[in-house]
């Protein structure tokens, strides 16, 4: 699979042979997001859930992914779940964009596939939303454990305590 960081070294390979005036600043420069990206999604690969997959429609394009969450326990069981993942370039300051794109019924996503989960959120109420120490791991890791048999328990004892 070729990867940015593959592509960075090409390119470094390619520059050293050109000389330098050749060489525009626009080729050389790499943004943070892309640098923090070749690292997350190493790490993201190496630790992913046996119930998830990462696919990079462009592999070049480290910032655009989706995943796939297949639960293998609880009320989803068996289903497929498909997510679109998209970095903006503000990351690791603002968090992803996450749309679930398989229509379902679940407290947390809504029709429109938007996700309501608390590290997603830029600006929480209870300090769990986003920070820059947060990664692409915590983010698929968070969804899926929305499909967790544990998710459930903690949603019906929420329900018995608050719902009177």
């Amino acid at each position: 699979m070729l990867t940015l960081a593959s592509k960075l070294k090409r390119d470094e390979g390619v520059k050293g042979s050109r000389p330098s005036s050749a060489v525009s600043d626009s080729t050389r420069r790499v943004s943070v997001r892309d640098k923090l990206l070749v690292k997350e999604v190493a790490e993201l690969e190496a630790n992913l859930p046996c119930t998830c997959k990462v696919n990079f429609p462009d592999p070049n394009k480290l910032h655009y992914f989706q995943l796939t969450v297949t639960p293998d326990e609880g009320h989803y069981q068996g289903g497929k779940f498909q997510f679109e993942i998209e970095v903006p370039d503000a990351y690791n300051m603002v968090p992803p964009k996450v749309k679930c794109l398989t229509r379902i019924w679940h407290p947390n996503i809504t029709e429109m596939g938007e996700i309501c989960l608390s590290l997603l959120r830029e600006h929480s109420i209870d300090g769990t939303g986003w920070a820059p120490t947060r990664t692409l791991k915590d983010v698929v890791w968070g969804l899926n454990s929305l499909f967790t048999e544990d998710f459930r328990n903690k949603v019906e004892d929420y329900i018995k305590r608050y719902a009177r």
